[in-house]
């Protein structure tokens, strides 16, 4: 199978055949938004740069200020901490529970303030978090809920597509994400008034875009005395050519999402019986899609042995494993410019997530964006050879 097919290469050729002509020149955004809506089985969808864009948008849009706090995640791409900061606003960092690596319930609810305005749960590696007791810390506390799922399309946690959860939920179509354009990202909501909020905002804060209007025409703005601006709004418009692309990787993402948990089988297999390492927990209510293959290596001296298992890996043929993010509060724009900020109350310690700071030098992430299969089971089978010679 083809990452990129012949589907997108025909709609991008489209695009360029209309030579980016002003009246054509959002058909597919506004096909990929229905599309994309449709899919989730909400009311509106925003197409946007990336998968950043589309949480500072959201936290924006449901009207979180300068100064609130917002919970976030330690444990996951810097990106959704960095949103709250491009907002003007706090992160306070929850700790994620040390079976599934998402997001704690139960952390959540410690750092909870009368500062707190939004929560950003991530579905880590394709899995959901605990949607059921997070909701209703918001509606207890009267908290916004922005999910972030980057990393995550097609997850099911009880029935319903993870997507379905949040005020706003956030996707990236960055290159190594389950649908790709290379860059962009999408905003799915059902409030009206967070859609126009979120349309302005990522388009200038232009009066004539609403929440199913992504584009201005020529003919609206022909008046010597029309008003464009009524909001503070950045140009963060998905392009067309992005559009394109994303629309054919979506209606071909059954088949993508698929391969990745087929790949992910081949490596459950390879662990069977392992005390070396252990999966990310999957609960029986939630479906797994996999941007990566999670596990955890058991050992007391990560620093050592972290790198002494890949390297065994390697040297047996395998393509290397990946390493997880730094914790945000350790990376050197936190503990050296965040930290010092009015307003910032958590110390960046040891200690401040404890979870999360078992887990992260101890993960390894194989990848499993591999569309020919047999590609996937000789590195499963190297990776089998590996356990058992650790």
């Amino acid at each position: 199978m083809k990452r990129i097919s012949d589907l997108e290469r025909k709609y991008v050729l489209d695009v360029l055949d209309n030579e980016f002509n002003t009246s054509k020149n959002s058909i597919y955004n506004n096909k990929l938004e229905a599309a994309f809506a449709s899919k989730f089985k909400m009311n509106y969808a925003i197409g946007q740069i990336n998968g950043t864009a589309t949480l500072h948008t959201a936290l924006h849009a449901i009207g979180v200020k300068p100064g609130d706090e917002v919970i976030v995640p330690p444990l996951t791409m810097s990106s959704t901490a960095l949103a709250v900061l491009q907002n003007g606003s706090i992160p306070v960092f929850a700790d994620v529970d040390i079976d599934t690596f998402n997001i704690s319930a139960e952390s959540i609810a410690e750092k909870i303030t009368n500062k707190t305005k939004a929560i950003i749960t991530v579905a880590l590696y394709g899995l959901s978090p605990e949607y059921d007791a997070i909701l209703d810390l918001c509606k207890k506390h009267n908290i916004g809920l922005v999910e972030d799922n980057a990393e995550c399309f097609l997850s099911k946690y009880k029935g319903k597509y993870v997507g379905e959860f949040g005020d706003f939920s956030s996707f990236s179509f960055q290159a190594s994400k389950h649908l790709t354009a290379g860059e962009g990202g999408m905003l799915l909501c059902n409030s009206e008034e967070y859609a126009n909020n979120a349309r302005r905002f990522s388009s200038l804060g232009y009066a004539g875009v609403s929440a199913k209007q992504g584009k201005i025409t020529r003919e609206d703005i022909q008046d010597p005395q029309y008003s464009r601006h009524v909001a503070v709004g950045f140009n963060y418009r998905m392009s067309e050519l992005c559009a394109a692309v994303v629309l054919g990787q979506l209606e071909r993402a059954e088949e993508l999402v698929e391969t990745r948990i087929q790949v992910a089988k081949l490596f459950d297999k390879a662990i069977e019986g392992s005390n070396v390492v252990r999966l990310q927990k999957t609960p029986d209510y939630c479906l797994n899609t996999y941007w990566s293959y999670s596990l955890v290596l058991n050992t007391d001296k990560p620093e050592v042995d972290w790198y002494k298992f890949r390297n065994l890996f390697k040297q047996n043929g395998g393509d290397g494993y990946y390493a997880a993010w730094k914790l945000s509060y350790f990376e050197p724009l936190f503990l050296e410019k965040v930290q010092n900020m009015p307003g910032v109350t958590q110390k960046y310690v040891k200690g401040l997530c404890v979870n999360s700071e078992y887990l992260q030098p101890r993960m390894i992430q194989l990848k499993t964006n591999y569309w020919d299969l047999k590609e996937a089971e000789i590195q499963a089978e190297i990776l089998q050879k590996t356990l058992n010679q650790y």
